[in-house]
């Protein structure tokens, strides 16, 4: 039984976030350079099972991709070559940096502290392995009272 592995990919580095082994909290672990992203799962994959991996994928309001993506998607294109055998999801990932700051204001961290980009991507990427988790548990909901 494998953990589930969270990426909010950047342009410049990547927030990476995990579940525990029974796939109920998610935890930001690292933001890494995105141009290493692929070495960074590789080794993480030497110590822990990965049985899924879910990417943020930025939307604009109307549902279209933003423009981000076409910085996006050829790093997941090389993620699903490089680790063919993980099934990957692609969700939702708008307010996430929003949340993600606010998530730091209500935390009460300092200014400077919230201005650290490095922690925005761990914090996304968690929120965004969060909702995913979420949603699951509300599609087990759902499809026992249907």
């Amino acid at each position: 039984m494998g953990r589930i592995l969270a990426l909010d990919i950047g342009r410049k580095r990547t927030g990476v976030a995990v579940t525990d082994k029974l796939k109920i909290v998610a935890n930001g672990i690292a933001t890494v350079e995105t141009a290493k992203l692929s070495v960074f799962i590789q080794d993480y994959l030497k110590n822990e099972d990965v049985e899924l991996l879910v990417v943020g994928m930025p939307k604009q309001l109307n549902n279209t991709p933003s423009d981000a993506v076409k910085y996006i998607e050829p790093v997941v294109n090389r993620l699903k070559k490089v680790f063919s055998a993980i099934p990957m999801v692609l969700v939702d990932e708008r307010f996430t940096s929003k949340i993600a700051h606010q998530t730091m204001l209500d935390g009460g961290l300092k200014k400077m502290d919230r201005r650290n980009k490095e922690l925005v991507d761990t914090i996304s990427a968690t929120i965004i392995l969060q909702s995913y988790l979420e949603s699951l548990d509300f599609q087990k909901l759902k499809n026992k009272n249907d």
